[in-house]
């Protein structure tokens, strides 16, 4: 029973004191080693273009400065977060992606990963994005505090924006859910409460696209500053 509507987030079943709600992560990866099994069908020819469309995009973002072989790791966290996202839909399926320990745990190596790149082989480069082009003289130090903040909020920027979609999401379906019983006397509204849960979770499905395409494409952003 829950103690409060948070607590459906909430990681509680174990074994031996293992948290295995966590295991969920991974389910998404029992799905990729089918393709090289199966013949080409149609589903494996769509996603097959979407990752070549990532690829095109992710390209055109980073310039021609970007590191060869780059866009692979942005279409693979595109990849991670979106089974997460979708398969967290499914009934009895934990959520991962709706705790900051996931998201932070996603975007923090990142954006670490490219400050040290950054400083550490362009440093004029680095210090030259503190202060934006055509910025009077008497505003550059304020400019450099704001620049300076902007840049070191960014990884949670890039995990609470995820966490809390898809926290938002999840609580309308539970709420509406718990409404189940208390509606079941009359047809009618519980016929409009099960199509409000499907346009709902339609809603979700393309939420959980959006949002692991958004911290894709802003994480390839974030790289592209430093080339």
């Amino acid at each position: 029973m829950m103690t409060n509507l948070f607590s459906s987030f909430d990681p509680t079943s174990n074994i031996f004191q293992l948290p295995l709600n966590w295991l969920s992560t991974f389910i998404g990866l029992f799905f990729i080693p089918l393709m090289f099994w199966t013949l080409p069908n149609r589903s494996m020819m769509i996603w097959l273009n979407i990752l070549n469309s990532l690829h095109i995009q992710f390209k055109t973002l980073l310039t021609s400065n970007g590191k060869l072989g780059s866009t692979f790791i942005f279409v693979s966290l595109f990849t991670f977060i979106l089974f997460n996202n979708f398969l967290g839909l499914f009934p009895y399926i934990f959520t991962s992606s709706s705790h900051l320990t996931f998201t932070l745990s996603l975007a923090l190596p990142l954006w670490l990963s490219f400050m040290i790149y950054g400083w550490l082989t362009q440093t004029n480069h680095m210090f030259a994005h503190l202060v934006p082009q055509g910025t009077p003289p008497i505003l550059m130090p304020f400019m450099v505090c704001i620049e300076s903040i902007s840049n070191l909020i960014r990884p949670g920027t890039l995990a609470v924006r995820l966490t809390a979609n898809m926290i938002a999401g999840h609580l309308l379906l539970t709420l509406l859910g718990n409404t189940g019983p208390l509606v079941m006397n009359s047809i009618i509204l519980f016929q409009i409460l099960i199509i409000a849960q499907v346009f709902l979770l339609i809603l979700e499905m393309a939420v959980s696209v959006i949002q692991s395409y958004v911290f894709a494409v802003l994480s390839t952003l974030y790289s592209s500053e430093v080339n």
